[in-house]
């Protein structure tokens, strides 16, 4: 399995909007071609965090732990749509109250982001999509902070965390 190359993205300035349309491979060729994506990041009544373990055959960061579901927006799709699609596709979840944290530039040596991230409180348990992701599953808080500079996270994870939940266990 691999990541479909010629998939239509929009490319967008800094606000969102589109100046143009990029591939999939354009995105992801070091050109930094700015496109938009999609995190959320999912917590249960314990304050754990639920990480998804990003497949053997992804483009970008293979094999590596990330947000719990994160996705491009689609040529002609909203931020909304995308979201309930990619959360729908990775974790087999429909019903979900997200809330915005906000949107920031992302760039990594192979691309640069719009990222627009979201939080939710989910209790249930989750069933991923084994064709999407390789594995998932809730990490403590402690975990995490135990795990981070090893390597083991996305380096986009990790500067998420530590942007939105580093120090704010209490807001969770």
């Amino acid at each position: 399995m691999q990541d479909n190359l010629e998939e239509y993205f929009p490319y967008i300035d800094e606000e969102g909007n589109i100046l143009g349309v990029i591939t999939r491979g354009q995105a992801h060729n070091g050109s930094k071609l700015l496109h938009p994506v999609v995190h959320l990041h999912i917590f249960n009544s314990q304050g754990e965090l639920f990480l998804q373990l990003r497949p053997k055959w992804k483009d970008i960061q293979p094999s590596k732990w990330d947000t719990a579901c994160g996705g491009h927006v689609n040529l002609g799709e909203d931020v909304t749509t995308a979201l309930q699609r990619e959360v729908k596709e990775e974790l087999n979840i429909e019903d979900f109250s997200p809330t915005e944290l906000g949107h920031y530039v992302f760039e990594s040596l192979m691309e640069q982001e719009l990222i627009y991230s979201f939080k939710a409180i989910y209790n249930i348990p989750i069933s991923i999509n084994k064709e999407e992701l390789a594995d998932g599953k809730f990490w403590t808080m402690q975990e995490i902070h135990e795990n981070l500079g090893k390597g083991i996270f996305t380096p986009n994870f990790e500067s998420e965390y530590k942007r939105y939940f580093a120090n704010e266990q209490k807001n969770i």
